[in-house]
C-alpha cells in the first residue's frame, strides 16, 4: 500500500482549520491520495479532490451566506434548505461524479430512516456532500435514492474506516474539540442541542485519533461555535500552526519511517 490518506472531521465553520493544516502540508510537500470526510470535512475534501486550491475553498467558506432569507424553507424539515447550496458546489465541482475527481474521495452521511451511517464513493458527489453537511434541525435532510440523509457527524464525525487497510499511513484532522462550559452559557434550545451534539461527537472521535499516524486536533477550536462566521482567518491560522507543530512527524512520514498504524 503506497497511498497516503487524510481524514477530515466535521465541525461547521471550524472546518476552515482543515484548510490551514492542509496549507502547511502543501508547503512541505505532503500530498495525500485518498480523502475521507464528513460534514464540513466533506465540503473541504470534495472541493479539494475536485482540484480546487486551498485559497479557492477558503473563499467559498467566507463568501457563502448560510442564514440568508433566500435559503430558509417552510416546506421541508429544518430551517435551511440544503439544496440551496447545490449551485455553489456545482460551480467548483462541474463534473458531478465521484469518478471525475482527481483524488479518491469518501463521504459519510447519516441515513435517518434506517439509523445507519452510509459511505458514498460513487455517483453524484454534490448530493452526498449536501447530505453529509445537513446539520439536523438547522438544515433539511437530503434525499438520495429511497432514503433521507443528514450530517454524517451524528453517528461518525471522524470517518477513518474507509481508509483503514487501504493506506500506508493516515493523517487525521479533528476540528471538533470541546471544553467545559458554565451554566450561564446554556442560554437557549439551540445551545443545548449544540452542546449535546458536541459531547457525543467528541467521545466518538477521541477513540479514533490514536489510529492515525499523525493526528492534528487543535484544542483552541473549542472557543469557536459551529456557525461562528466572524473568525475565519483566526481559525485558518489555528489549523496551520497545529499542523506545523507536527513537523517532525511529517518529516518521518516523508522519509518512509512512519507506516500504517
Amino acid at each position: 500500500m503506497s497511498k497516503l490518506g487524510l481524514v477530515l472531521s466535521g465541525g461547521g465553520v471550524r472546518g476552515v482549520a482543515h484548510l490551514g493544516a492542509m496549507a502547511f502540508m502543501e508547503e512541505i510537500g505532503i500530498e495525500v491520495d485518498v480523502i475521507s470526510g464528513t460534514s464540513a470535512g466533506s465540503i473541504v475534501g470534495g472541493l479539494y479532490s475536485a482540484g480546487n486550491s486551498i485559497e479557492t475553498i477558503f473563499e467559498v467558506f467566507k463568501s457563502t451566506s448560510i442564514f440568508s432569507w433566500s435559503n430558509f424553507t417552510a416546506r421541508k424539515p429544518g430551517f435551511i434548505d440544503s439544496e440551496k447550496f447545490h449551485p455553489v458546489l456545482k460551480e467548483h465541482i462541474p463534473e458531478d461524479d465521484f469518478s471525475a475527481l482527481k483524488k479518491k474521495f469518501y463521504v459519510t452521511a447519516t441515513d435517518i430512516l434506517n439509523g445507519v451511517v452510509t459511505t458514498f464513493s460513487e455517483g453524484e458527489v454534490i448530493k452526498a456532500i449536501l447530505a453529509s453537511s445537513a446539520v439536523p434541525v438547522v438544515f433539511s435532510p437530503v434525499k438520495i435514492g429511497d432514503s433521507l440523509y443528514v450530517d454524517g457527524g451524528v453517528l461518525n464525525n471522524f470517518p477513518i474506516e474507509p481508509l483503514q487497510g487501504r493506506c500506508r499511513a493516515i493523517i487525521g484532522i479533528n476540528v471538533h474539540p470541546i471544553k467545559p462550559v458554565k451554566a450561564e452559557d446554556i442560554t437557549s434550545t439551540f445551545t443545548i442541542m449544540e452542546r449535546l451534539l458536541r459531547i457525543s461527537i467528541y467521545h466518538q472521535t477521541r477513540q479514533k485519533l490514536p489510529h492515525c499516524n499523525i493526528a492534528i486536533s487543535p484544542p483552541e477550536l473549542a472557543n469557536y461555535g459551529t456557525f461562528d462566521r466572524n473568525h475565519f482567518d483566526e481559525i485558518f491560522e489555528i489549523g496551520y500552526k497545529a499542523a506545523k507543530k507536527k513537523m517532525e512527524e511529517f518529516q518521518l512520514l516523508k522519509e518512509g519511517i512512519i507506516e500504517a498504524a
